[in-house]
């Protein structure tokens, strides 16, 4: 992931300039941030399925080491608004408009 975690300020004109539209593109990105934070949780959920246990003990706490590290990975990955807006300013995102008959 190339994607700069820290905070920076983004050119609201390069961002506008692809649509012609800075809300129509702030749109774009938002749902392209919602479909990788759903793919991310998706692949976490499956991968700590793996650990749930049948029997559950309240007077045992089991830390499976695996499923901490696995969660501090995802803890540590860009946020998916940082990767969907890089996505978008690089040109990697693909959208149409849902042309309605106008009557």
């Amino acid at each position: 992931m190339a994607t700069n975690q820290s905070i920076i300020t983004r050119n609201n004109d390069k961002i506008a300039a692809q649509t012609g539209n800075l809300y129509e593109s702030v749109s774009i990105i938002s749902k392209r941030a919602r479909q990788i934070a759903t793919k991310n949780k998706e692949e976490l959920s499956n991968k700590l399925s793996e650990f749930v246990s049948a029997v559950d003990n309240l007077e045992e706490v089991f830390e499976n080491r695996e499923q901490i590290e696995i969660s501090k990975f995802y803890e540590r990955m860009p946020k998916p608004t940082s990767i969907a807006t890089d996505e978008f300013l690089e040109g990697k995102v693909y959208w149409r408009y849902n042309e309605e008959p106008q009557q």
